[in-house]
């Protein structure tokens, strides 16, 4: 059985190359890694809503509604002008991540057994410093490397065990103060220097250990755990945000998307937009 294709699309087929395939799929390609990047930043909420403003204003020029079409057109426009200032530490941390190279992959790969193993010694490692009451800053390293923050400190390039990270926290140590910065299974540096957030927001409950930390997150993709000296609150810091009071399952939870991330298709990209929606 023989399928008839209508001559105006044949006409279109007729025109589209290789070249031309190949170019909407980069361009495809492109935008999903972008939305990945956005999609748990508060710029996606941005991006959703001047998507909206663009569809209602092809609705509106189609119905002939000049006046809301043209105050829409007015309205995306300033939108658009707003976005490098509002956005700055979003879009600084996308062109970061291009000139690092890291836009397209990951830099450090772990198999299954190692991503578990580090998982829970970090865990283990955590619920003692809280316990015990000792502040502690642990920066996981994403794709975005920190160099420039791991050069603040002193070099170490130590295998992850939960002994070995007690001990570079003990108080009254030269590294007790700084961060400890991880890549991969490995700890690269020890005792650095995390820049502090500018966010006159937050709860004055915060220390100087919560405020580098959400500094920090403001900046690149990284994962910050922060135990809190006075209470031993085990927090994590993330896009700019923090969630305290986690215990050992909400940190595991946190931790395993870091090591072990999911291959998610489309179909799973359609459900969790919906699901954020």
């Amino acid at each position: 059985m023989s399928v008839h294709i209508p001559i105006q699309l044949q006409g279109i087929l007729s025109t589209i190359s290789i070249l031309d395939l190949l170019d909407i799929l980069i361009v495809a390609i492109i935008l999903y890694k972008l939305y990945q990047m956005l999609q748990d930043t508060r710029a996606i909420t941005l991006v959703k809503g001047i998507l909206m403003l663009l569809m209602l204003s092809i609705a509106t020029n189609w119905m002939g509604m000049h006046v809301i079409y043209w105050l829409l057109q007015q309205t995306v426009t300033l939108l658009f002008v707003a976005l490098p200032i509002v956005f700055q530490p979003e879009l600084r941390r996308t062109l970061e991540h291009i000139g690092q190279g890291s836009f397209f992959g990951r830099s450090v790969l772990l198999d299954v057994d190692q991503a578990r193993l580090l998982i829970n010694e970090l865990d283990r490692a955590v619920m003692l410093l809280s316990s015990k009451k000792i502040g502690a800053l642990i920066v996981i390293e994403r794709n975005m490397k920190l160099d420039d923050v791991s050069a603040t400190g002193i070099r170490i390039e130590g295998l992850i065990t939960a002994d070995f990270l007690m001990n570079v926290f003990i108080p009254n140590t030269p590294l007790h103060d700084g961060a400890a910065v991880i890549r991969g299974n490995r700890l690269i540096a020890a005792g650095c220097i995390l820049p502090l957030t500018d966010n006159r927001m937050l709860s004055t409950e915060l220390g100087t250990r919560h405020r580098a930390a959400i500094g920090l997150s403001e900046q690149c993709d990284a994962l910050i755990i922060v135990v809190s000296e006075e209470t031993g609150t085990v927090s994590i810091a993330e896009n700019g945000k923090i969630i305290r009071y986690l215990n050992s399952e909400r940190l595991k939870g946190y931790l395993r998307p870091v090591y072990a991330p999911k291959k998610t298709g489309f179909k799973d990209l359609l459900k969790n937009w919906r699901r954020k929606q």
